[in-house]
């Protein structure tokens, strides 16, 4: 017998944006159903993420909307309204702190520093001298462009040193993104979502124009006049699903990412003395992991090809050479960095965008909206995201033309109002972007 339920939205995916916006349509009093195929919260593309907390971005609404995220993690249990009497163990915000080195890739930070100071967020202007004084086993000489280990100049020194970097305080990684998104399922739960978990979304039907729900690969019918498209890899196949594609100026395709996880040199505490690190002049970000290892991925320079994935379910999970690429290009700057006999690290996938920012927006169809697009750089700001998804839903449920008068969104904890429009699917696309994971 086919299960019938009724619902005032629907959530497809658990990952931490998906649980993030869950959480904030049932605090704002919506009955609201969390879908997902895996078998809890965070087991998808968010176990993998790298999980850093940044405000480094390349424009300023960018920023502003991580700025915002990095006080939730901040204040993490204030952030899920658990009381301190409350037992549980939550995820970790490690602030260490964020090294981003001046190169002539991103400009000697120019754009970086302006949006800072705009922002007023606080961050510290660095001299090669300074880098070393926290960072001594570090080779400052430049190595630009960052090239591939089949290059024959790989490895050799260019032209000069790095001319500095800047420092921000507000910055570190979450110990477990996939801790973290309990976290925020359990929140969630405490104010009336229910999730449903080991089940795929098989249909999106839609009448006259508005979605009524979902189907499930059980049969079960999920009546609502809300559904939220929090797909991560898998947001294309699920926009394809519920027809909602045909108007998309900007979409989204699953890429394969590997992240490489090598010892710190000998006689190096990383976990204690290391910190998050953006070097574009070698064309990799790091940061310290749990066992005293340096955790290594690739700030996609022209040399690391891209490996498009047409099927997310489906695609080798194996490492291929790019992790130790990326390992080799840290080693240049990281002096004594050596490398197991096995690659050890995560093999994932991201949802990407043609210009790496998100899609934070409604659809064609009434009802269906998208929080996708993620390019690897969205983790920091899912509480942010969450409530940005509410109020969008609100907006437009009201009547609102979103698409001739974009939300304006105004961020919970600095004095900033998003024109989420520069979120839209029907954007063009961002010439201020890194077109990268850097965002």
């Amino acid at each position: 017998m086919t299960q019938q339920i009724n619902a005032d939205a629907v959530v497809i995916g658990a990952g931490v944006i998906g649980t993030a916006t869950a959480y904030e349509l049932s605090k704002r009093g919506r009955n609201v159903i969390c879908v997902d195929k895996l078998p809890s919260a965070g087991y998808g593309s968010t176990s993998s993420s790298c999980a850093i907390i940044r405000v480094h971005y390349s424009t300023v609404a960018g920023t502003a909307f991580a700025y915002d995220g990095f006080f939730d993690w901040l204040h993490w249990s204030e952030y899920l309204d658990r009381g301190e009497s409350k037992g549980g163990r939550l995820a970790k915000f490690c602030q260490t702190g964020c090294l981003v080195m001046k190169t002539e890739s991103n400009n000697y930070l120019k754009n970086v520093v302006a949006n800072a100071k705009e922002l007023v967020i606080p961050f510290e202007d660095w001299t090669p001298k300074d880098i070393l004084k926290r960072l001594p086993n570090y080779d400052l000489r430049c190595f630009a462009p960052a090239k591939t280990v089949d290059d024959p100049h790989f490895g050799e020194a260019t032209s000069g040193e790095v001319s500095g970097a800047a420092f921000f305080p507000t910055a570190g990684f979450i110990s477990d993104p996939q801790l973290a998104t309990q976290n925020i399922k359990d929140a969630a739960k405490n104010v009336g979502c229910e999730f449903i978990f080991n089940r795929r979304v098989i249909k999106i039907p839609s009448e006259n124009g508005r979605v009524k729900g979902v189907v499930l690969d059980d049969g079960t019918e999920i009546s609502a006049p809300v559904v939220v498209n929090v797909g991560g890899p898998h947001s294309s196949e699920l926009n394809k699903l519920a027809g909602t594609d045909v108007d998309m100026r900007i979409t989204t395709r699953a890429l394969r990412q590997e992240v490489a996880h090598v010892p710190a040199p000998a006689g190096l505490d990383f976990d204690q003395a290391g910190l998050v690190v953006s070097d574009s002049d070698i064309g990799v970000y790091c940061r310290p992991e749990q066992g005293n290892f340096v955790l290594i991925g690739s700030e996609d320079p022209p040399c690391d090809s891209h490996q498009w994935v047409d099927n997310a379910d489906r695609f080798d999970r194996n490492f291929s050479d790019q992790a130790m690429t990326q390992a080799l290009r840290l080693a240049q700057r990281m002096r004594g960095l050596e490398f197991p006999s096995r690659t050890r690290g995560v093999v994932d996938l991201y949802d990407v965008t043609e210009d790496w920012m998100p899609i934070y927006d409604r659809s064609v169809i009434d009802g269906f909206y998208m929080a996708c697009g993620s390019s690897g750089n969205q983790f920091k700001n899912a509480p942010a995201a969450g409530r940005l998804m509410a109020g969008l839903i609100e907006y437009c449920e009201a009547g609102n033309d979103h698409d001739t008068n974009p939300f304006q969104f105004s961020l919970e904890h600095i004095d900033y109002s998003l024109d989420t429009g520069e979120m839209s699917r029907l954007r063009r696309i961002n010439p201020d972007s890194s077109f990268s994971v850097l965002g």
